[in-house]
């Protein structure tokens, strides 16, 4: 394994981003709380068109507007209401941000769809995703990065003291890769993606960004080597889909981060939220099948929940952060 320093704290816990409700105050007030070591910006997609993965993200393009069409965004003519929305709930979510952090000084976490998510959701405005045509997903790319640039810039502006790191959401990545995101009609297929072409375009935005980057993706079948080979300082993923050991243990000794998702997203069947020892255990688990010394699991993990936390009560997301942040400090412990 390789030695060398991680944009988080030893004992790090985070959420992956997405929290139940409509109130910004009180979710950053429970992220800057229960996640002292790496809070990130909340997502709170409860309040609506412009607050879910895809519209909140597609709000930070540059020159490349969007707009909701028969309930799916869509690239558009010119700025609308939907954008205008998108935007002013974001502006709202850094202000509050800057409000409760004042004086914050170590890394925060800020969440946006990848480029290859967004163009397996967005439409062209004649019909169809973006990702039917490979332009058209460059051009979304370099819009993003562009974008992501100035939100990083504004969070710095609002936190200058802090570190900021980015994570992009790639849920959808495995199915590009695979050719297995629908058409609207539903009867086909897109072409999969050719894995050169997702991993350079994913490099170059990250490198364009200019600040370290983890990608998530709480699908089965994780491209380890290829987000490997983009310059991501972590993946995060969740657990309990790992089946095939070996391109984690490879990722992992080769430096790559790990957000461990180890806390489910909804209660189990007897109703309460895992213990903190539970969630521990769940990595120390992988960690040890994995083969690696404990001595550095607590410097190169960052405990999680399995993915975001929007359907989950109130109450058992408050508890799961509370299991994730109790848990890193137990595997610094050790």
């Amino acid at each position: 394994m390789t030695d060398q320093a991680w944009p988080w704290p030893a004992g790090a816990a985070t959420g992956i981003g997405s929290l139940p409700g409509t109130d910004i105050a009180e979710a950053q007030r429970i992220v800057l709380g229960e996640l002292p070591a790496l809070p990130h910006l909340p997502e709170l997609p409860a309040r609506g068109p412009g607050a879910d993965l895809i519209g909140r993200t597609a709000g930070l393009l540059v020159e490349l507007p969007v707009e909701l069409y028969a309930a799916r965004w869509r690239i558009a003519p010119r700025p609308g209401r939907d954008l205008r929305r998108a935007r002013d709930l974001m502006e709202r979510d850094l202000d509050q941000l800057a409000e409760q952090a004042e004086g914050y000084a170590g890394p925060v976490k800020v969440q946006a769809g990848g480029p290859f998510t967004l163009a397996a959701a967005v439409e062209l405005p004649i019909g169809g995703r973006l990702l039917r045509d490979p332009g058209a997903v460059r051009d979304l790319a370099g819009s993003l990065a562009e974008g992501l640039r100035d939100h990083v810039a504004a969070v710095t502006r609002r936190l200058p003291r802090a570190s900021v790191l980015l994570q992009l959401d790639e849920p959808s990545l495995p199915a590009v890769l695979a050719g297995r995101v629908p058409t609207e009609s539903g009867l086909g297929t897109y072409p999969a993606a050719e894995s050169g072409v997702v991993a350079t375009l994913l490099r170059e935005l990250i490198e364009a960004v200019g600040v370290p980057t983890v990608v998530h993706c709480c699908a089965p079948d994780v491209p380890l080597e290829l987000i490997r080979t983009t310059g991501a300082v972590g993946v995060a993923l969740d657990l309990s889909l790992v089946t095939d050991l070996d391109p984690l243990g490879e990722a992992i000794d080769a430096g790559l981060g790990l957000l461990a998702g180890a806390a489910p997203t909804r209660p189990p069947s007897t109703g309460r939220a895992p213990t903190s020892a539970q969630v521990a255990d769940q990595v120390r688990a992988l960690w040890d099948r994995l083969g690696f010394p404990r001595a550095g699991l607590s410097r190169q993990v960052v405990v999680t929940p399995a993915c975001g936390l929007a359907g989950a009560t109130a109450e058992y997301a408050r508890a799961v952060l509370t299991a994730c942040r109790d848990a890193g400090r137990r595997l610094v412990e050790e």
